[in-house]
């Protein structure tokens, strides 16, 4: 019986072995998450696109507060605010920060999925999604509209769906660029706007709904870059060029010490390992070393039953008035360790205070103390008058406490 123990927990051991050695040896998987961070690498990060930047715009500049806090401070900022992100809501402050600062003759150029409605509807602009659901590897094909910027069409085939603008203002928008889809069995093809231009004050806002546009996997892949550098053309290499590394989808930085074990292999698999032996330690260490535990009966509290025993004492024998005395008795202790209120001095400042403190009116604590001084003035307090005067406290009890 023993041998034949020791070989079930040979095989066991030998199983989880082999099973580490697969895991580690696995491929790792691509990480698709859509970041827009500047410093990362993986397919949805946009390192490729920010380390090119400086050699088109000498002045460019990351920035990584909000805008808010950069447009305001002391110095006088011109150029073009680069936005580039899955998802791009600002908020009322810095919005409205960034539409001033448009208005002023510079240049706002954000690329998202979704903006949100006030900018849209402060641009006369509406969005929509277009879809290909004909084939099972959908395929959106993006081109620019200048025939001098124009290179191929570039398809792109990760979403089943891609934004466009559905309505604009045709009066003061210009389209830089658009997305083809086909749209039934006819194998006719759909057209959508993804990029509009509109002068704003002084100034000028674009908008694109393709940020993949500037992901690492977008402008390695084949001649993609060559739609990048044409929207790219759209902004002004004179002047400074500002991108933003707030508004992201991803961290920009990681804080958390983990993030060493858990992102290098070798180490992430010797921290698992440390976490399945201590298991096992604790495991088996416990099932040798666990002693039973006596299970000790807690004593029964007779506080509550005492209490009744001397109440019914007091009915039985019709001491209606003591008892009477004694709740009011109780009652004004409740109030100094409720609300510490001293409660000599019944008085129309008492009332005020009380009722400031117990979430009572101040016609409703005078009213309750009345009752107390008409029963205390009974000769002789029925059981009726005994039921109102506990029903009134708890009331108040209730209503003080928040439960009314």
């Amino acid at each position: 019986m023993l041998k034949t123990g020791r070989s079930y927990i040979g095989i066991g051991v030998l199983a989880l072995v082999l099973l580490l050695v697969f895991e580690y040896n696995k491929p790792k998987q691509i990480n698709w998450f859509p970041s827009y961070v500047s410093t990362h690498t993986i397919p949805y990060g946009t390192k490729v696109y920010n380390d090119l930047l400086p050699l088109v715009f000498p002045q460019a500049q990351q920035v990584y507060r909000t805008p808010f806090e950069f447009l305001s401070r002391g110095d006088t900022l011109t150029g073009t605010y680069i936005f580039v992100n899955e998802r791009i809501e600002f908020g009322k402050t810095d919005l409205s920060e960034l539409l001033s600062w448009a208005r002023e003759g510079n240049h706002l150029f954000m690329a998202s999925e979704s903006f949100e409605k006030e900018l849209l509807d402060t641009l006369n602009l509406h969005t929509s999604s277009i879809y290909d659901m004909n084939t099972v590897t959908p395929v959106f094909k993006h081109l620019l509209v200048n025939e001098r910027a124009r290179a191929n069409d570039i398809p792109f085939d990760r979403d089943y769906y891609t934004s466009i603008f559905s309505e604009l203002d045709t009066i003061n928008s210009v389209v830089l660029a658009e997305v083809l889809v086909k749209n039934d069995s006819t194998k006719t093809e759909k057209r959508g706007i993804s990029v509009v231009q509109q002068a704003f004050g002084k100034g000028k806002i674009t908008l694109s709904t393709f940020p993949e546009a500037f992901t690492n996997y977008f402008m390695l892949k084949d001649e993609n870059r060559s739609y990048t550098a044409g929207l790219m053309a759209y902004i002004d290499s004179s002047k400074p060029v500002y991108v933003d590394n707030h508004h992201k989808a991803g961290k920009t930085f990681y804080t958390s010490p983990m993030y060493l074990f858990l992102n290098t292999k070798e180490l992430k698999w010797a921290y698992y390992l440390a976490l399945i032996g201590s298991l096992l330690y604790i495991v088996f260490e416990g099932k040798r070393k666990q002693r039973a535990i006596k299970v000790v009966e807690p004593l029964k509290n007779q506080t509550l039953a005492f209490t009744r025993t001397i109440a019914n004492m007091y009915f039985e024998n019709n001491r209606q008035n003591e008892i009477a005395n004694h709740k009011i008795q109780y009652f004004l202790d409740y109030v100094r360790t409720r609300f510490h209120l001293v409660t000599e001095k019944i008085d129309s400042q008492f009332h005020h205070s009380l009722a400031l403190r117990s979430n009572h009116s101040k016609e409703e604590v005078k009213a309750l103390f009345s009752k107390f001084h008409d029963i205390q003035k009974t000769s002789k307090v029925t059981n009726q008058q005994l039921e109102k005067l506990e029903r009134n406290i708890h009331d108040f009890k209730a209503k003080a406490d928040g439960k009314q």
